[in-house]
């Protein structure tokens, strides 16, 4: 059980590789933060252990399966992205974009089924995902405030909409998350609380963290080992 990279090689131009051979494992419940210098392929490597890149060379296993890409499946993984505004449909209302956290965590949970949740064409009411983001306690341990989940992604700070992010991937309780400078763009005070709660979260329910941070010290924090790539 891990998620790991086998000799991963990836390059954006052909003849000029970001990531050369490169291997890693994480287990659950384990914390291992990348650390390398700055524009060496930190996220690339995060997009490719998400399965938003596909690596030119190597492989990337999922608890010995290979991972599974491509839109509608229900991932095992999932990723935090370093500019959260790319996590989300401009033109969608936010609470539109958890609901579909919510319908694949229905199909990873193997649930009793969306539709008994859903509204018309399978898609959550406002109030429906505002009740079961209540009954998750995401909403509390991250700082999210239910006014946001009207909004669209734009009226939203940058903190606010990657305070979200993180929601919509933990609904989906993933096994493995990819945490790309998660609380980057958070104050100190925001920061604190996020990395609590998705700290408690990891030790409730066994989950694996990969972690990317420019801050030493809050690598050292959270990371219960790290590797240089």
């Amino acid at each position: 059980m891990s998620l790991g990279a086998e000799n991963l090689g990836f390059s954006y131009v052909a003849g000029h590789p970001v990531l050369s051979g490169v291997s890693l494992s994480v287990e659950p419940g384990e914390r291992v933060a990348l650390v390398a210098p700055s524009g060496t392929g930190k996220t690339t490597l995060c997009r490719l252990l998400g399965g938003y890149l596909e690596p030119d060379e190597g492989r990337v296993l999922v608890d010995g399966a290979p991972l599974e890409r491509g839109a509608g499946t229900v991932r095992t993984v999932q990723l935090i992205w370093q500019h959260p505004e790319q996590a989300f449909d401009p033109r969608v209302r936010l609470w539109r974009s958890l609901a579909e956290g919510l319908r694949e965590a229905d199909e990873a949970d193997a649930a009793a089924g969306f539709s008994r949740r859903a509204g018309a064409h399978g898609v959550c009411r406002t109030d429906q995902v505002r009740e079961r983001l209540r009954a998750s306690g995401l909403m509390e341990r991250l700082g999210v405030r239910e006014a946001w989940l009207t909004r669209l992604p734009h009226e939203l700070s940058g903190g606010e909409l990657m305070r979200l992010a993180i929601t919509r991937a933990l609904l989906v309780r993933p096994r493995y998350l990819i945490c790309d400078e998660m609380t980057a763009m958070l104050d100190a005070l925001t920061q604190a609380q996020v990395w609590a709660g998705v700290l408690d979260l990891a030790q409730e329910r066994d989950m694996g963290l990969v972690v990317v941070s420019h801050s030493p010290a809050l690598l050292r924090r959270v990371a219960t080992r790290q590797v240089r790539i």
